[in-house]
């Protein structure tokens, strides 16, 4: 399915998008919907029903929900293949892709039809280089072959687009004779589609030709799309599945996958913290932002990557005193930037047009705008927003601060200064709290606790108003400041009391700013007992502070070995591909047969029955086009062309072509030889015939990853072994990309991160008991499919992320899998019995956990017992 290398949270939304739609396919939407929220939040969680469009009852409409700066545009594009082959069924289907400005649909425009950007190959690598891109206003270009034989994909700007009362609008539903070799196949007596009034006859209209062939839709953070304007425009267009990627999902929305910003930001996606810096007048705000974009760019010297740090200034309108004209005139004659270096990008003044913001050779360091940044701009040189605008606008605030979070490469530079992002402003304008930046943080896509995470743990990098809990001492003397800078000098306060003694105030935005400043004054001490006095009482508040942070923000490492086998050229990590290495596997050793309980075609009842996972299904076939639609299928197509389409659709990396190619023979001639089969209802049942051989490859690989799991790990010459020098998997102490937050009333102090990961009740009782045992020195909730974040172990289908991992105060480990219900099938024998297998290997401790063990030990008594007597 991949078709470049995308990012592990990116891997994640596709393939629960891909298995959603396979799935609403054969069991329908209301049911596929159910299903992913069971995986997302647990079978014992509550979550709302899913939510279907009225009048589109039946078709899938579900959102992916992810922070600015998670490439959208890009997972939109991979999804076109996705949807046509899990659910619409077609080799090119036909997608109306919606965005929400004329600004943002120029911009995807311009990426899908450039040949060079990762979103155009995309689509080439999926439909072999057969795609068209077409603004909707070209829909005249759109040629009937194009419809058969590529991917046509059509950018609208919004829903209004297709207002029958708009003009635009209107030549979109209007007879149109251009339009005529399209209705050549369709039926003169086709229901629901729209007629000429006078006549009764069929309208070549591009609405009655999206209806006809129910497009694929893609939208692009349309937050209105549940509108009774917008719902009339998706009835009319009829489509066949409805995929919407969004930042700020609905209350209604179905929302199947959903990302956070802490995965953004462990994915190097974002820049993270915001350091935000409030100013007394808009003047400060500029002089600061340009100081602080200079320091920037001299850091950015010494980077592997070019850089060239760029401020975004955001002026008022016309009719306020800071206009755009006010900043260009300050910067140049009060702070002696060139004019070269200053863009001006406003609706009437486009001085970025045609620039290339990443040449080397670009000298824009400085870009002023109003609103005109707001939306389809993206440069993420952008590390600096100032903005002396009085911008009361949630959505306005929210845009602007999303043009500096993207990381340069989408990778994180090795200095960290180049890690955050940075904002002056007035004191009037803009984000003048951390409260408030937290709003505009979950404005953005940000989880509220995580956005309060940021804000709250992240105080040592933001540069917030509130700053660190004072310092304070009482001396008997008055230290002498005349060596204390001018710039820290207005955070050190000396109060002479009426006793004769003298408090003294440290502060700071930061601790290392006031740990600091603590030392200055601690250097203008003469007086010896004030000294030791001053001394104690800083060496306290710095433990104190110490101990307040987590593990992780302490530093402290948490280091766990893991399976690996033991080949006869060396030690490799125990990856379940390497199972292969010692039992081999050959699909020509498996049966290609496919009986009539596992694949089927009833012409009478218009039925298919199929057999997916074990379970024989009843597919209902729809009457519309891509249901069944055989245009574009090249005829006559024999066995050697079915066998080469099969084989294009089921590609596997680790099976040779020519053996795939044998294997797909040996099927289709006996299903050919089967009295109910024949060619032409093979065609027909071609997309479902893909869907029950994939699952038939994915069971016989299964059955030899399984055989040679059990060879390696449990057999009788089990090459199974630890080597922690070599293969020993380490906790991020900066990066826990949590995809969602722990929300209960119980509250933990020996969690590795600041953060927990999501639990359900039973598992949060589990971790309290964890917390509360006197021989752990912390632990941590392990994040499930996050490979490179999380402790794994290798299982015959998949890799096993056990719930908890704790470092006792002995050093030893304990890895935990809680099970709640006593439930003895064969998934928890192979976790437990695998677990036991590193225990033993590696010397540590491994404890399968259930609310009631078989000898009716709750959850402390299980723990107390493993822990007191191994």
């Amino acid at each position: 399915m991949m078709m470049m290398r995308l990012k592990k949270y990116q891997e994640n939304a596709l393939e629960t998008l891909q298995k959603t739609l396979e799935q609403a396919r054969f069991l329908g939407i209301e049911s596929a919907y159910k299903e992913s929220q069971t995986q997302r939040y647990g079978s014992a969680t509550a979550f709302k029903p899913y939510q279907p469009l009225a009048g589109l009852e039946g078709i899938p409409y579900v959102c992916l929900r992810l922070p600015t700066g998670g490439g959208k545009t890009l997972l939109s594009a991979y999804t076109i293949k996705i949807a046509g082959k899990a659910y619409v069924e077609q080799d090119y289907p036909l997608t109306l892709w919606l965005v929400p400005t004329k600004i943002i649909q120029q911009q995807t425009l311009e990426t899908l039809k450039n040949p060079d950007h990762p979103n155009r190959k995309v689509l080439d690598d999926a439909f072999n280089g057969r795609v068209r891109v077409f603004d909707i206003a070209d829909f005249r270009n759109i040629r009937a072959q194009d419809v058969s034989n590529t991917t046509c994909v059509v950018v609208v700007s919004t829903f209004q687009a297709f207002r029958v009362e708009d003009t635009e609008g209107r030549k979109l539903y209007a007879h149109d004779e251009n339009l005529e070799p399209h209705f050549s196949k369709i039926p003169p007596t086709a229901t629901g589609l729209e007629r000429d009034e006078a006549t009764g006859k069929l309208k070549f209209s591009f609405a009655n030709l999206l209806h006809w062939h129910q497009p694929l839709v893609i939208i692009d953070e349309a937050h209105n799309a549940k509108s009774d304007l917008s719902i009339e425009v998706l009835k009319r267009v009829n489509p066949s599945c409805i995929v919407e990627y969004t930042a700020t999902p609905a209350p209604n929305s179905n929302v199947v996958y959903s990302v956070s910003a802490s995965e953004l930001k462990a994915e190097e996606m974002i820049k993270l913290p915001i350091i935000l810096t409030p100013h007394d007048s808009w003047e400060q705000a500029v002089t600061n932002s340009i100081q602080t974009r200079q320091k920037l760019e001299e850091i950015a010297v010494t980077d592997k990557d070019y850089i060239r740090p760029i401020i975004l200034f955001q002026a008022e309108n016309k009719d306020k005193a800071v206009t755009v004209e006010v900043i260009k005139t300050y910067l140049m004659e009060n702070e002696g930037i060139p004019e070269s270096h200053i863009k001006i990008a406003t609706g009437e003044q486009k001085e970025l047009d045609n620039v290339n913001l990443f040449d080397p050779n670009c000298h824009v360091r400085y870009i002023i705008t109003v609103q005109a940044l707001k939306e389809g701009w993206d440069c993420p040189f952008a590390y600096v927003l100032c903005s002396v605008a009085n911008t009361k606008s949630a959505t306005a605030v929210e845009q602007l601060l999303g043009r500096v979070l993207r990381m340069p490469y989408a990778k994180k530079r090795q200095a960290p200064e180049l890690n955050k992002a940075y904002t002056h402003v007035s004191s009037a304008s803009l984000v003048a709290t951390s409260e408030k930046l937290t709003d505009r943080l979950v404005d953005m896509g940000f989880e509220k606790q995580e956005a309060e995470a940021y804000v709250y743990e992240q105080q040592s990098s933001l540069l917030l108003p509130a700053g660190q809990p004072t310092f304070e001492v009482t001396l008997t003397s008055e230290p002498d400041l005349s060596l204390i800078s001018e710039e820290d000098k207005p955070f050190i306060a000396i109060e002479k009391l009426p006793i004769g003694l003298y408090q003294v105030s440290v502060t700071g935005k930061t601790p290392e700013e006031q740990q600091n400043r603590i030392q200055a004054v601690a250097e203008s001490i003469t007086n010896t007992e004030d000294k030791v006095e001053f001394t104690l009482k800083a060496t306290v508040h710095e433990q104190e502070r110490f101990a307040n942070l987590s593990p992780s923000q302490r530093g402290e490492s948490f280091i766990v070995p893991q399976l690996c086998l033991n080949f006869e050229d060396g030690v490799e990590l125990a990856e379940r591909e390497l199972f292969l290495d010692e039992n081999g596997w050959n699909l020509l050793e498996y049966s290609p047969i496919l009986n009539s309980n596992d694949f089927s075609v009833n012409d009478l009842t218009q039925q298919y029955s199929v057999d997916i996972n074990g379970e024989k299904l009843q597919i209902n076939l729809l009457d519309k086009p891509q249901q069944l639609q055989l245009e574009g299928v090249h005829t006559p197509m024999d066995e050697l062309g079915l066998c080469r389409w099969l084989d294009r659709e089921l590609h596997q990396i680790d099976i040779k072509q020519p053996v795939l190619l044998e294997f797909l023979r040996r099927t289709v001639n006996g299903l050919l030889a089967r009295e109910d089969m024949d060619m032409a209802k093979l065609l027909r049942g071609k997309f479902i015939l893909v869907k029950v051989l994939k699952e038939r490859i994915d069971r016989y690989r299964n059955q030899a990853y399984s055989a040679g799991y059990q060879t390696c790990l449990f057999g009788k010459n089990a090459i199974v072994t630890v080597a922690p020098e070599a293969f020993s998997f380490q906790f991020d102490a900066e990066n826990y990309p949590v995809n969602l937050p722990y929300s209960g009333r119980l509250n933990f102090q020996k969690h590795y991160y600041p953060r927990i990961g999501e639990m359900n009740g039973e598992e949060a009782e589990f971790a309290l008991a964890l917390d509360r045992n006197p021989l752990v020195q912390f632990w941590v909730r392990n994040i499930e499919r996050r490979e490179d974040k999380s402790f794994w172990l290798p299982t015959s289908t998949d890799k096993f992320y056990p719930d908890f991992v704790a470092q006792l105060t002995d050093g030893r480990l304990l890895v935990v899998e809680y099970k709640g219900e006593h439930l003895n099938n064969a998934d928890t024998q192979e976790k437990e019995s695998l677990g036991q297998v590193w225990a033993k290997k590696s010397g540590h401790l491994f404890l399968m956990a259930w609310k009631k063990s078989p000898q009716g030990w709750d959850i402390y008594q299980q723990l107390n017992n493993l822990l007191t007597n191994h």
